[in-house]
């Protein structure tokens, strides 16, 4: 055994679960996720920090009442945004403002309120071009709030007295006292390099591995565990070939079921880690009627290519992996100070390979639109009266969720299938009736 040698038989389900819990929720606090999460942690500190290390390349840190895993990124990954507690999608501007209450934070004593953390990321935010912050003004307000009841959900700030709802409401009609985790914060921010010294985010990529041969067959191997656990599906095609070797190796799903109790499944086309132990943030399928339209819509997306008796799905080569991330690098250095930013060199995009393994069938919007309108109709009262009257929405955000999961790769007038709905076809929906109106 490899890893976990150390841990018990009768221990073995327990350390799992802290392996599953810090590979969710890499900053974990007194309070957050919950209460019993740091204590589950700093039981298996040590042999946490080995395997985490030695299987993944992270670096665990407990300081106080804090615990900090360190990754290892690989590429960037638009599809875990932070997220309000309504669940809005953090935009630049409640980046930007999270990021200034962190600087703010790290300034400040033990404690702070409401209105004074306000105030000085107002100060710092109206020295930046096109950011600025009034809090009299609804959209910054809202924008300031949600970056601070982030902070706040995750232990970082801790309401000591008043209410931050009232100031949310009007900033002259309250005030709220927090206590300042400064463990916590000094956990939460800890870029790789001075980031003064960052011409582009794809340098926060950057890692120098020894040329020996046992290193970067190590470092391969690290990288094929961490596509595994931090991809819902990991395709051979999306990887260099030492890392796809490791993914087709006997080692792989051992260890990764010794770590984290959970089994591999592989396909002709790649693995997947199969979740039975409900550790993802988000699954498919899963509950909700987005969700329940996205297995749909991945049934009837599976039986039109593959219907024998059906007129051939057009197919079209993938777009290249590289050139989506040259634009996800311009996208982020597009944030950077003008006067600064350069570009990352690039010889534009590669030619996406043309041969019939890597072409994959198109799925027009038209259908798509149909497939939804069916859905809606067949499944009428599973779906509230708002779905029914905005199918579009449904029909989007269905994709989209198809998409965050690797099933589906969006295209101008349509989405490529991929390998991963093959495994819904023919699949019996058992949809939750509920009262239309």
């Amino acid at each position: 055994m490899r890893f976990a040698a150390a841990v018990s038989d009768l221990e073995l389900a327990d350390y799992q679960r802290a392996v599953r819990l810090v590979l969710r929720h890499p900053l974990i606090t007194a309070t957050w996720p919950d209460e019993k999460a740091l204590p589950r942690v700093r039981r298996f500190a040590a042999e946490l920090r080995g395997d985490l290390a030695e299987a993944f390349g992270y670096r665990l840190e407990l300081h106080g009442a804090t615990a900090r895993l360190v990754r290892t990124v690989d590429a960037l990954d638009p599809d875990r945004p932070a997220t309000s507690r309504t669940g809005k999608t953090f935009d630049r501007r409640r980046y930007a403002y999270l990021s200034l209450c962190l600087a703010v934070l790290g300034r400040a004593g033990v404690q702070i309120t409401l209105s004074e953390l306000a105030d000085a990321v107002a100060g710092d935010a109206n020295r930046i071009g096109g950011l600025g912050l009034d809090p009299d003004h609804g959209a910054d307000r809202r924008a300031f709030v949600d970056a601070v009841a982030w902070l706040e959900e995750r232990g970082v700030l801790r309401l000591a007295d008043g209410s931050s709802a009232s100031w949310a409401s009007d900033p002259g009609a309250g005030e709220a006292l927090y206590d300042i985790a400064r463990d916590a914060v000094l956990a939460l921010f800890r870029p790789p390099r001075v980031l003064q010294h960052i011409e582009s985010v794809s340098a926060l990529l950057d890692r120098t591995v020894s040329s020996s041969g046992n290193a970067e067959r190590r470092a391969a191997a690290q990288a094929a565990r961490r596509a595994v656990v931090e991809r819902p599906v990991v395709y051979y095609a999306d990887v260099a070939a030492e890392i796809g070797n490791h993914l087709r190796g006997q080692a792989l799903p051992a260890d990764l079921a010794r770590l984290t109790g959970l089994r591999l499944e592989r396909r002709a086309e790649g693995v997947l880690l199969v979740d039975t132990a409900g550790w993802s943030a988000e699954r498919f399928p899963g509950t909700g009627s987005v969700a329940q339209a996205a297995i749909l819509l991945a049934v009837e997306m599976a039986e039109r290519v593959l219907d024998p008796d059906g007129r051939r799905a057009r197919r079209m080569p993938a777009p290249d992996p590289e050139e989506h991330r040259i634009q996800l690098v311009r996208d982020a250095d597009a944030g950077l100070p003008a006067a600064t930013m350069i570009m990352p060199d690039d010889d534009g995009p590669r030619e996406a390979p043309e041969t019939e393994e890597h072409r994959l069938p198109l799925i027009t919007d038209s259908f798509l639109r149909e497939a939804t309108t069916e859905i809606l109709r067949r499944y009428g009262s599973a779906f509230g009266a708002a779905w029914h009257s905005d199918p579009d929405r449904l029909r989007t955000e269905a994709v989209a969720l198809l998409a965050r999961f690797g099933a589906v790769i969006m295209v101008p007038g349509g989405v490529l299938v991929r390998p991963l709905v093959g495994r819904y076809r023919s699949t019996v929906a058992q949809v939750k009736q509920r009262t239309l109106f």
